[in-house]
C-alpha cells in the first residue's frame, strides 16, 4: 500500500446505518472487519451480502470445493487476511491441513485428485488470463456441470473484489479469527513459502 493512501478504519458497529441490520443479525452482532470496513458504503455492502452468503457456502460447488477456490485466490491476491480468514472455515468444509496447505503450491503439487487439481488450475487460469483456458474446461466439464463452474468463476471474482479491498486498506486481521487458526499458520509462513507453482 503506498504511504500516501487515505487510511479508512473499520466502521464501529455503533455508527453502523440502520439499513444494514440484516448483516449485523447474520453475524450475530460481530461482523469481521471487512464487514466493517464495507459498512462505510452501506448500499454496497448490502448489495453485496447475498452474493457473499452464496460465495461462503461454495454455491452449487459446495463447502468444500468452494474452500479451496477462495484459498487458491488468497494466494494469488496475496492477502493475508483473505487466506487466514478461510483457514478454519476451509477445515470445517472437510478439507485438510495438508491440501489447505498444498493449495498455495498449486494443481501441480502432487496429492490432488483430477477434479481438485482442475479446480485449481480454473482459478490460475482465471487469475492469468480472465478466462478458464478451453482444455482446462473441457476436463472440468468432465466432474463438475455449468452450475458449478459459473458458481467457480463467481466465486473467484468475488475474492478478488474482497481481496482488492483488503490489499487497498490493509486490515488487520480479526482477534477471534488468529485464535482459532491452528498452530504454524502465521502470517511469516504464508508470505514466505511457495505459493504460485
Amino acid at each position: 500500500m503506498p504511504a500516501d493512501n487515505p487510511k479508512v478504519s473499520p466502521l464501529p458497529v455503533a455508527d453502523w446505518d440502520p439499513s444494514l441490520a440484516r448483516v449485523l443479525d447474520d453475524m450475530q452482532g460481530q461482523p469481521l472487519n471487512v464487514h466493517a470496513l464495507m459498512a462505510h458504503h452501506p448500499e454496497l455492502l448490502n448489495a453485496w451480502w447475498n452474493f457473499r452468503n452464496h460465495s461462503v457456502a461454495g454455491g452449487a460447488l459446495g463447502g468444500r470445493s468452494g474452500e479451496l477456490v477462495i484459498l487458491r485466490v488468497a494466494v494469488h491476491m496475496e492477502s493475508w487476511y483473505e487466506w487466514a480468514s478461510h483457514v478454519v472455515r476451509a477445515l470445517s468444509s472437510g478439507l485438510s491441513l495438508a491440501e489447505i496447505e498444498r493449495s498455495r503450491l498449486g494443481p501441480q503439487a502432487p496429492g490432488w485428485t483430477a477434479a481438485d487439481a482442475l479446480l485449481l488450475q480454473a482459478v490460475d487460469d482465471l487469475m492469468s488470463d480472465h478466462a478458464i483456458a478451453a482444455g482446462t474446461l473441457t476436463k472440468l466439464s468432465n466432474y463438475y456441470d455449468t452450475r458449478q463452474i459459473m458458481d467457480l468463476i463467481a466465486i473467484q471474482g468475488m475474492y478478488v473484489i474482497l481481496g482488492c479491498m483488503l490489499n487497498t486498506w490493509v486490515l488487520e486481521l480479526d482477534e477471534r479469527v488468529r485464535d482459532k487458526l491452528p498452530a504454524g499458520i502465521t502470517r511469516k509462513q504464508f508470505e514466505t513459502g511457495a505459493y504460485k507453482g
